[in-house]
């Protein structure tokens, strides 16, 4: 451990005797380091030759620059580590109090009981270590804080962003999506790809949890699902050959519920798996509004063995299926009322002749006023396929 680097400034020589004398063991075994000046301008030049300093005992009344003066330009170096203790003789006690008004950290009287003193360098001794520690902490704080950017910026890049997906088959199709994270990083996740010619892969999800454990899972997910997609045609196979794999990967039970759909641009018929995920709302092209199913399948990641089924889903011209995840529908004001699917699917009968990206928008538009006041406690992501 270094040495607690500390400056003794007094015009009197037999202070720096009785300084070496009475600490002379802890001299010896490398505890404490003495510098000594004589009054506050030499104690200045040896500061700045010494920046690591962290202890001053300063007499007040000194030559050139005294003790207050000398106070004054120690705490115009903002050092938090570095502490100040006063000596002066007891008659002097307007001064002493004008120093611990200053900002010093405690005081000696002349002549000085070194005892006494003793005890106050390792009270100022634990305060400095108590600074390093908090300046230790909030430098990992920050250094956290930077990768949890790093992190949302990479999740971020993971989720498709290009709008529209499939340009080519933009007479067909709209397709678009929104993933707004409660923290830094968020667990939901939506994704979509092209099977062939005709038919496009949808997802979208939720790992139960947050953070970054929840963020490295639904990356994971991500990846199963979009490979064993391009394997299996038929979703529920789909999701049971993805099952397995995150069953093994999963970890302190988590676990993810999964909407997994193939749209097929020529017919209309969307094949999906619902995995224990919110029910999707088709909004029809007259206004009216159609909850899907309650899913018969469990989430996925929990169980061995488990063979989803698949459903299907004919999609007329003009119909709208608005997937999304709890974070929409849970999302609380400040009365701790919920937005609720009733309110979710009056907000989208009103929005039947809008594009996909419009009908996102007004909803979060809708759900950020509900909650204004109140904090976002989950992630609120939605993702929206229309038939032209």
């Amino acid at each position: 451990m270094a040495a607690i680097k500390i400056l003794c400034v007094d015009d009197e020589a037999a202070v720096e005797l009785l300084m070496r004398q009475y600490f002379r063991r802890k001299i010896r075994s490398g505890e404490y380091e003495f510098f000594f000046a004589s009054n506050g301008i030499e104690a200045l030049e040896v500061m700045y030759n010494n920046p690591d300093i962290e202890i001053i005992l300063s007499d007040i009344n000194m030559p050139d620059m005294d003790g207050l003066t000398l106070l004054a330009k120690v705490d115009e170096m903002r050092n938090p580590a570095l502490h100040v203790i006063m000596v002066s003789a007891y008659g002097n006690m307007a001064n002493i109090r004008q120093a611990m008004n200053n900002g010093a950290f405690d005081f000696a009287v002349k002549p000085i009981d070194m005892d006494d003193l003793s005890l106050t360098i390792e009270k100022a001794i634990e305060r400095i270590n108590f600074v390093h520690k908090t300046e230790q902490e909030h430098t990992q704080l920050e250094s956290l804080k930077k990768e949890l950017t790093t992190a949302r910026d990479i999740q971020q890049f993971i989720l498709p962003q290009t709008f529209p997906p499939f340009p080519e088959e933009s007479d067909k199709i709209d397709i678009y999506a929104s993933m707004e994270a409660a923290k830094d990083i968020g667990g939901d996740f939506y994704d979509f790809f092209r099977i062939d010619d005709d038919r496009v892969a949808l997802v979208i999800a939720d790992v139960c949890g947050k953070g970054i454990p929840a963020a490295l899972f639904m990356a994971i997910s991500r990846t199963v699902i979009r490979s064993k997609g391009m394997l299996y045609s038929d979703t529920g196979k789909c999701m049971t050959e993805s099952n397995l794999p995150l069953v093994a990967y999963s970890a302190d039970y988590m676990f993810v519920t999964v909407f997994y759909a193939v749209y097929n641009m020529k017919t209309g018929l969307l094949a999906y798996c619902n995995a224990g995920h919110n029910r999707p709302v088709l909004l029809h092209s007259d206004g009216t509004t159609e909850v899907l199913p309650k899913p018969g399948n469990p989430f996925v990641g929990v169980y061995n063995n488990v063979v989803y089924k698949e459903d299907t889903l004919q999609m007329e011209s003009g119909d709208t299926l608005v997937m999304y995840t709890d974070g929409v529908t849970e999302a609380c004001n400040p009365e701790k009322q919920m937005f609720g699917q009733d309110r979710f699917c009056s907000t989208l009968s009103s929005l039947a002749d809008k594009n996909c990206r419009q009908i996102i928008e007004v909803v979060k538009a809708d759900i950020s006023d509900f909650t204004t006041g109140a904090e976002q406690n989950d992630d609120i992501t939605i993702l929206a396929l229309k038939r032209k």
